[in-house]
Order: C-alpha cells, then sequence, then structure tokens
C-alpha cells in the first residue's frame, strides 16, 4: 500500500506538470484546482497521519481530522463544477444546447445536494457528522459522473465527439474512480483495515483512472473541426428550438376574428335571402 501510494502522488505530479504545460487549466480551471489540491495535500496528510510533523501524535491525528475533510469536500465541490466544465466542452459546438442543458445541469445539481442533505441520518453528533456530510456529498457527485459518462457515450455520435478528446478522458476516468467509490462503499463496513484485499483493489483502480488521464494528456489530441450536419437533422432542429427559448424576438399582431352571435349570422342569412327574392321578382316583373 505505501508503494501504491507513493505511485500514486507521482502520477498525480506527472499529471499535474503535464496539464499546465500544455494549459489545458485554461479550458478545465476546476479540473487544474482539483489536480493541484491532491499534489498538495498528498504529502502533508501522510506526513500528519505518521505523527512526527509536530512531534505529538494526538495534536497530528486531530490535524490530519480536519485537514482530510475539508480536502475531501473542497474535492466533492470541485468535482461538480468539473462535471460542468466536461458538459460545456462537449457541447461547444451547439451554442443552444449547450446554454439550455447548463440551466437544466445546474438544476440537477441543486436537486442533488437537496437529496442529499435531506437524507443524512444524523445520527452521529459533533464532529463526526463531517463525515457523514462529506460522504453524502461524494455519493450525489459519483452519480453525477456517471450520469454524465453515459451521456457523452449515448450522444458521442450526435456530438460529433471523438473517444481521444480530453473530456471525454476526464469523464472517463472520474466515472472509473466513481463506480470505484460506489462498490467500495458497499462493503466498507465489512474490510475497515487499510491491508484488506479489497483496498489494494481500490488503489489499483485509483492508478488506473490517473494513467487514463494521463495518457490522454500526454498524447496530441486530435484537432476539433467544424460540425457539418443537415438542416433537417433532428440535433440541429432541437439546437435551433434551445437557442430560440429565452428569446424574445420580434412581435407580430396577429388579427382575431372578430366576436359574431349566432343571431348576428341568422340575420345576415335572411337578408341575403331577401335579397334574392327581390331580385327575382323584380326580374319577373
Amino acid at each position: 500500500m505505501s508503494v501504491m501510494g507513493g505511485t500514486e502522488f507521482v502520477l498525480s505530479a506527472v499529471l499535474g506538470f503535464l496539464f499546465w504545460r500544455k494549459k489545458l487549466h485554461r479550458r478545465f480551471p476546476a479540473m487544474g484546482a482539483y489536480l493541484a489540491l491532491r499534489v498538495a495535500s498528498t504529502p502533508v496528510l501522510f506526513l500528519l497521519l505518521s505523527g512526527d510533523l509536530l512531534g505529538s501524535r494526538d495534536i497530528c491525528f486531530a490535524i490530519y481530522f480536519f485537514v482530510y475533510w475539508a480536502v475531501y469536500i473542497a474535492s466533492a465541490v470541485l468535482l461538480f463544477f468539473i462535471c460542468m466544465e466536461v458538459f460545456q466542452s462537449a457541447l461547444s459546438a451547439f451554442s443552444g444546447l449547450m446554454k439550455f442543458g447548463i440551466v437544466v445541469f445546474r438544476w440537477a445539481v441543486l436537486a442533488s445536494l437537496i437529496v442529499t442533505l435531506s437524507t443524512i441520518s444524523f445520527a452521529h453528533k459533533g464532529l463526526m457528522l463531517i463525515p457523514d456530510i462529506a460522504f453524502g456529498l461524494m455519493r450525489s457527485v459519483s452519480i453525477l459522473e456517471l450520469c454524465l459518462l453515459a451521456f457523452l457515450c449515448l450522444s458521442m455520435n450526435a456530438l460529433r465527439l471523438s473517444v481521444r478528446d480530453v473530456a471525454f478522458g476526464i469523464a472517463l476516468g472520474f466515472g472509473l474512480l466513481s463506480t470505484n467509490d460506489l462498490v467500495i462503499a458497499l462493503f466498507i463496513s465489512h474490510y475497515t483495515a487499510l491491508t484488506a484485499p479489497l483496498q489494494f483493489v481500490y488503489q489499483s483502480l485509483v492508478l488506473v483512472s490517473l494513467g487514463t488521464w494521463l495518457s490522454y494528456v500526454a498524447l496530441p489530441e486530435p484537432a476539433r473541426k467544424p460540425v457539418v450536419m443537415p438542416a433537417n437533422s433532428t440535433i440541429y432542429r432541437w439546437n435551433e428550438i434551445a437557442s430560440a427559448l429565452g428569446h424574445t424576438g420580434t412581435q407580430v399582431a396577429v388579427p382575431q376574428p372578430a366576436n359574431s352571435f349566432f343571431l348576428t349570422d341568422v340575420e345576415r342569412v335572411v337578408e341575403k335571402v331577401l335579397s334574392r327574392n327581390l331580385k327575382g321578382n323584380e326580374s319577373e316583373t
């Protein structure tokens, strides 16, 4: 586990270096902040866990508790913004769908937060309530990441999104991490030791996710070409409809038919009949 933890830190540091070198942090600022937080917090947490930083193990463990859960909650918040960045990047060629989708995405995030806070049991009191809130936030963002990955996989052809696109690589890596977290949460009550076999499987999938991101960042990304599609395509019509939503446009006065009553119509019919009869009598005379 020590070797795998050291390998995780090295992969995160290399990934962050390449991410900044290729200026991907301008395209995905939340992902850049997430990698920076991951790299910066790992050695600090390791020193606090060893108990040699301040000389007192009790003080180190107390500081470790607050630092660890602060980083955990900050990571969960950044993951919400990363999902939004990936969503915007995938729909960048469709401005109307992107604007409409962002509104729906924000409401989905708000609903997930409300559900998360409302489902907390509050069985623990005091400081032990912090892990419950942190786990709830991470669980909701994990489900959101899986939904985002499923959306990209199903709509990849329609969006003209390449498998080698960095946005898809980020979603794929977080999909693996989310699946890993959800599976480990099912068995965490049965396997609590850091040396349990399930912990090695968990750490292995973390390394696989980091390796996936590293390969996407290191390999050259194909240039995104302008999306060309027929005017009668479904996604083009959806994009036009989404672009029209929220815009008033030019107001046109639509003429309305005059209100008429039944008796008025009868009178007109009677007048027409009488006029025809009069014309017939005149012609006979």
